[in-house]
């Protein structure tokens, strides 16, 4: 399996799913939540809503992660997750690390053999940068070694500034 770590916008990418940070909610938002929603289309609100009126009724549980087909972007899914918001107090490292799990799951589940992630918490959220990167690589190459992801051959974190990209790279290097 390769990790990668690239500069770029997520709502491009052509892997078989990329990640939302979306907030619990599922309804869209700001920064990669709200790219996403308004490359995607109309339609991922719509389905946001149907998950939210069904499965989700009081919305999607910090950690977790959800799937929705990926409408009018280049990928087939768009797979939602909830990373802590430290401003809340949500500080444990293991939430953290089950929003990166969680998805990674959930794409090997879907048959994808391809996924893109973005620095989970990092922006608005107020997690460090490194410490993000530190998780998402982690649980990149916990995923590389478990059955569960055999059929997964490329995990890309898609950065959206240098600070992370390094981060991330330097995490890939050690």
């Amino acid at each position: 399996m390769i990790i990668e770590a690239v500069r770029g916008d997520i709502t491009r990418q052509s892997t078989d799913a990329i990640v939302n940070a979306a907030n619990s909610g599922l309804l869209g938002g700001g920064g990669v939540d709200g790219a996403i929603h308004r490359a995607a289309g109309p339609r991922l609100l719509e389905a946001c809503r149907e998950l939210r009126r069904t499965a989700l009724p009081d919305g999607l549980p910090v950690g977790q992660a959800v799937s929705t087909p990926a409408f009018d972007l280049p990928c087939r899914w768009v797979i939602h997750t909830v990373g802590p918001n430290r401003h809340a107090g949500q500080t444990d490292p293991e939430l953290l690390r089950s929003a990166f799990a969680s998805s990674i799951g959930l794409a090997a589940d879907l048959g994808c053999r391809s996924v893109s992630l973005p620095a989970i918490s990092a922006g608005v959220y107020g997690w460090d940068g490194g410490d993000v990167a530190r998780t998402g690589v982690a649980a990149a190459r916990a995923a590389a070694g478990s059955e569960r992801c055999a059929g997964l051959e490329l995990i890309r974190f898609v950065l959206f500034d240098d600070r992370l990209l390094a981060a991330f790279r330097a995490e890939l290097d050690s």
